[in-house]
């Protein structure tokens, strides 16, 4: 083989190989190793997903069970359809879209604390797609609406004590840059009791971080604050 065919040879190799270690890495990026303590609304809602879709992709049953060391799909199998949920939907959409705005907005949504909003929303921002209040240390934080705690630890880097509140099967709330949490995961809580003590973000200032999601995305908290 001449030196040109050779150096041709060379880095089609090259570019294959480069091709399939690509390929590895979005494959593993489309997958979650569930950790000991992690729920399936806790996955979701770390990578941006409705957890009825986290449960579909993967056949989950007795409402998105799963266990340490499993592996979930984190996109719909190729051969995925969603002609069971539709089907669901298309027979009762005025009901449960009643039952979603009931047990959402029942009670309105206040600011979890009292303060000043020092960052926005920015739906841009893949990491912090909520607002930023600031505060004191020690300071209460409060459930913004009535709901289920679903999560409560710090496993999720930049967010130190983290709570999640599931408001119904659309909405859900986060409070992190906590101290102290006083709710623990499956506990019922009502709009305006104190889940939390107010904490420090990584600039070490004192503030809370609220987002609420609604299907697993992000919207603008102040959207419905201001109606509450």
């Amino acid at each position: 083989m001449s030196m040109k065919n050779l150096l041709r040879v060379t880095i089609l190799a090259l570019i294959i190989s480069g091709c399939a270690s690509n390929q590895i890495d979005r494959d593993q990026s489309k997958k979650h190793f569930v950790r000991y303590g992690e729920t399936i609304i806790f996955i979701a809602w770390r990578y941006g997903i409705d957890h009825q879709d986290l449960i579909s992709w993967n056949n989950l049953t007795n409402e998105g069970l799963i266990y340490p060391g499993q592996i979930l799909d984190l996109e719909p199998p190729q051969n995925f359809t969603r002609v069971n949920r539709k089907k669901e939907s298309e027979k009762k959409p005025t009901v449960k879209k009643i039952k979603d705005s009931i047990q959402s907005n029942r009670d309105g949504w206040d600011l979890p604390t009292d303060g000043k909003i020092i960052s926005k929303y920015n739906s841009n921002s893949a990491t912090m797609s909520g607002i930023v209040v600031d505060g004191v240390i020690g300071q209460d934080i409060l459930a913004s609406s009535s709901g289920e705690v679903v999560y409560a630890g710090n496993d999720l880097p930049g967010f130190g004590q983290l709570i999640i509140i599931k408001h119904s099967e659309t909405f859900l709330s986060a409070y992190g840059y906590n101290q102290d949490v006083y709710v623990n995961e499956g506990q019922n809580v009502k709009k305006g009791q104190k889940i939390a003590s107010m904490g420090l973000n990584s600039n070490q200032v004192p503030c809370l971080y609220f987002e609420i999601r609604r299907s697993g995305k992000p919207i603008d908290p102040l959207k419905l604050l201001s109606i509450s």
